[in-house]
C-alpha cells in the first residue's frame, strides 16, 4: 500500500528498555521515547524492559519483528563497549539490512557532546521484516539525541529526499 507522502502518517512503535539495573519506576529513557514519539503523533504499541541477557533481548525484539502492528522497535541501553553489554550481538543477526549510516552519525553527533567518549557507543539500527529497529545508548541525554537528530524525521513520510516511514508502511 503507497502512502499518501502529503501528509503524517502515525507509526506502531514499541520500545525495550534493556538494563540490569533500572526498573520501571525509573526508566527515565523509556519515559522520554515514549513520550517523544506519541508528542511527535505516533503510536506507542508496546513497552518492555528486560536484563541485559542476548536470548532475552532476542526473543523480545524478535517477538515485535513478527507482529505486523509494529512498524519501529527502539531499544535504549546495552550497547556500551564493556562486557555486560549484549545488545548488537543479540539484534544484529536479526537484521536483513544494516542502516550503517545510523551508528556513524550518532557516534559523530555524541562526539560534539561527550569528545572521544563517543567512540566506545555502539549504536546501530537496521530493517528486518520491514520493521525498523534503532539501538541506543541507555541515558536519556543519548536517547534524546538519536531520538530528536537521527530517528524523528526519519519516521515522518514528509521527510525528504528520503526517510523510513514509507518503506515500513504495510
Amino acid at each position: 500500500m503507497a502512502a499518501d507522502i502529503s501528509e503524517f502518517t502515525p507509526l506502531n512503535i514499541a520500545v525495550l528498555t534493556v538494563s540490569d539495573s533500572r526498573g520501571a519506576a525509573d526508566d527515565s529513557s523509556g519515559d522520554y521515547l515514549a513520550s517523544a514519539l506519541t508528542d511527535a503523533g505516533h503510536q506507542l504499541a508496546d513497552r518492555a524492559l528486560c536484563a541485559d541477557n542476548l536470548f532475552r533481548v532476542r526473543a523480545q525484539v524478535s517477538q515485535w519483528i513478527v507482529d505486523e502492528s509494529v512498524q519501529v522497535v527502539l531499544i535504549n541501553g546495552g550497547t556500551g563497549f564493556n562486557e555486560q553489554n549484549r545488545v548488537p550481538e543479540a539484534v544484529g543477526v536479526l537484521f536483513e539490512r544494516t542502516v550503517q549510516g545510523f551508528g556513524e552519525m550518532f557516534r559523530q553527533l555524541s562526539f560534539a557532546e561527550i569528545k572521544g567518549s563517543a567512540m566506545q557507543s555502539r549504536a546501530l539500527a537496521g530493517l528486518a521484516n520491514r520493521t525498523l529497529i534503532c539501538c541506543l545508548p541507555g541515558s536519556t541525554g543519548a536517547c534524546q539525541l538519536g531520538w530528536e537528530k537521527l530517528i524523528r524525521d526519519q519516521l515522518d513520510v514528509r521527510t525528504r529526499p528520503c526517510n523510513f516511514a514509507t518503506q515500513l508502511i504495510r
